[in-house]
């Protein structure tokens, strides 16, 4: 977490570490990787370590755009739904690792800023979400920690089938 984020207390401080933990174990997956490792598909999806990091990076920046500014916010730029979960050609691992550590200082700073965490948006129009529903900062801040976790549960499946290689165990 940021500087500013350690200083937090109470409920923010437990959000903030809590998803900094799955962070935390998601980058521990891809430790010592080589780049061409950490592109490859080792299960019959498409989901690849480097993918995964990339995924995770712009869904929780999507989010935070959202927790600040409503689904307009969170559409403003578009999202390959198909290429975020695999690297590209130039993309490196050290670059993904880079570019998520950033959109998570700029998370944890986002999270110690907010006036309140209460503070709602009505959801983008998704088959995925009820229609008219909201959700406020804290409820955003707890779907990226989901995200987060699953995903680095993902990443351990993978790095497993690769090398043998655990993040826990």
């Amino acid at each position: 977490m940021t500087s500013g984020a350690t200083a937090l207390h109470g409920e923010r401080a437990d959000l903030l570490q809590t998803l900094d933990k799955h962070r935390g174990f998601l980058r521990y997956t891809a430790r010592d990787l080589t780049d061409e490792q950490a592109a490859r598909r080792t299960t019959v999806s498409e989901l690849c370590l480097g993918g995964l990091i990339k995924h995770v990076s712009g869904t929780e920046a999507r989010w935070m755009r959202f927790a600040v500014g409503g689904a307009a916010a969170m559409e403003a730029e578009p999202v390959d739904w198909t290429g975020q979960f695999r690297m590209a050609e130039g993309e490196t691992l050290a670059g993904l690792l880079a570019a998520y550590e950033r959109v998570a200082a700029e998370t944890d700073s986002l999270v110690a800023s907010l006036p309140d965490l209460d503070q709602a948006h009505a959801l983008p129009a998704a088959p995925w979400f009820e229609p008219g529903a909201a959700w406020s900062v804290r409820r955003v801040l707890l779907h990226v920690i989901a995200e987060t976790a699953q995903h680095a549960g993902h990443a351990d499946i993978i790095r497993e089938a690769l090398d043998g290689a655990k993040t826990m165990g």
